[in-house]
């Protein structure tokens, strides 16, 4: 029987193995094309981080060229019990996809304002009386899914799938986008052609609190222009300093908020132009172009999750696999991930690949 440090080590070695994967996969997205394409991706998987997601294409692609499932992009991913509670079952000789899974820890204060007064919960440790307990995420430590193509059973349902003519836009979602722009605090304004606006074709202005879309745009690209400027409210506001000092940063960022909130909506995204990733990338100084990456990933998911749950409109699954409710995936997941991993936690300080892996988000 392994000991506690064999099971450290192998842990940890499947971590490194883990980041391995993820910066080869991070990498590779260095046009514009490859990273419209991941977003395209995240857009399908966006109930998973996005390195998650690129730890699910990555492997699933590799799986494909092998010969072990029939179709080059997943379906639904869950769980090896999670999908025994849909009625199937992970056929023999079929690789789980490794992928980042949380783990938690309880903590208790008698003052929660006051940072240092948590302290950590053992494992059947309560709260004292007048103290408040929460949990937070500590550290990562690797865990299984599977795609629907590599499991049989019972029939998975196939949820409603948005089909969209050249140019239409889903219905309800310009209105939704534009109920998400007030609710933020600024007015929508249409003008008749790109020259009002500086031959954009939208424009937000912060000090007046105004988003400006030109209207001789057929009705997608003016719904993908409003998202794009929704992005901008959202996340490049007079505060965010960062973005503001590296405009291409925040280009992109918008533009790639408005692609995963598209492709959500069944929205070809062909049409989008997203500028060489690398170069952005490079415009931050003192930070490696693959973390800039895999932050701006996750922030544009964010967002873009951000937006999408705030909607009532028909939209694309998000990689659960229907039947299967959120609460009960997480719990599942969790019950699930255990199998596939020592269920010694790993702390968050165990690792040094913890802040590598961009665990913000993650699931």
């Amino acid at each position: 029987m392994a000991s506690i440090d064999d099971r450290r080590i192998a842990r940890e070695a499947k971590l490194d193995e883990l980041h391995e994967k993820l910066t080869e996969a991070v990498d590779q997205l260095v046009s514009g094309e490859d990273w419209a394409n991941a977003l395209a991706f995240a857009a399908r998987f966006r109930s998973r981080s996005f390195n998650n997601t690129l730890l699910i294409w990555m492997q699933h692609t590799a799986a494909y060229e092998a010969g072990l499932v029939p179709d080059p992009i997943p379906s639904y991913v869950a769980g090896y019990k999670q999908w025994q509670l849909l009625g199937r079952q992970v056929e023999k000789g079929q690789p789980g996809y490794q992928i980042l899974a949380p783990v938690t820890g309880r903590f208790a204060s008698p003052t929660p304002s006051d940072p240092a007064s948590w302290r950590r919960l053992n494992q059947s440790e309560k709260p004292r009386p007048g103290e408040q307990a929460r949990s937070k995420m500590v550290g990562v430590r690797p865990a299984y899914v599977w795609d629907a193509a590599q499991t049989a059973g019972d029939p998975i349902p196939a949820p409603p799938t948005p089909k969209l003519l050249q140019g239409e836009a889903p219905s309800g979602l310009r209105d939704g986008v534009i109920q998400q722009i007030e609710a933020a605090g600024f007015q929508v304004h249409g003008v008749a052609h790109a020259g009002l606006i500086f031959g954009a074709n939208g424009v937000t202005d912060y000090a007046e609190k105004t988003v400006s879309v030109r209207e001789n745009m057929d009705p997608a690209a003016q719904v993908k222009t409003l998202v794009h400027e929704l992005a901008h409210v959202l996340m490049h506001g007079p505060d965010q300093g960062d973005a503001r000092q590296h405009r291409g940063i925040g280009e992109v960022e918008a533009e790639s908020v408005a692609l995963m909130v598209g492709a959500g909506h069944g929205i070809d995204t062909t049409g989008y132009t997203i500028p060489y990733v690398s170069t952005w990338a490079a415009q931050v100084d003192g930070e490696e172009p693959s973390k800039i990456v895999r932050a701006t990933g996750e922030r544009v998911r964010g967002t873009a999750v951000k937006i999408l749950d705030q909607l009532d409109t028909q939209m694309i699954g998000d990689g659960t696999p229907p039947g299967l409710e959120r609460g009960s995936t997480r719990h599942s997941s969790q019950a699930v991930e255990r199998a596939g991993a020592s269920p010694a936690p790993i702390a968050a300080a165990a690792s040094p690949q913890v802040a590598l892996a961009d665990v913000r988000g993650l699931r």
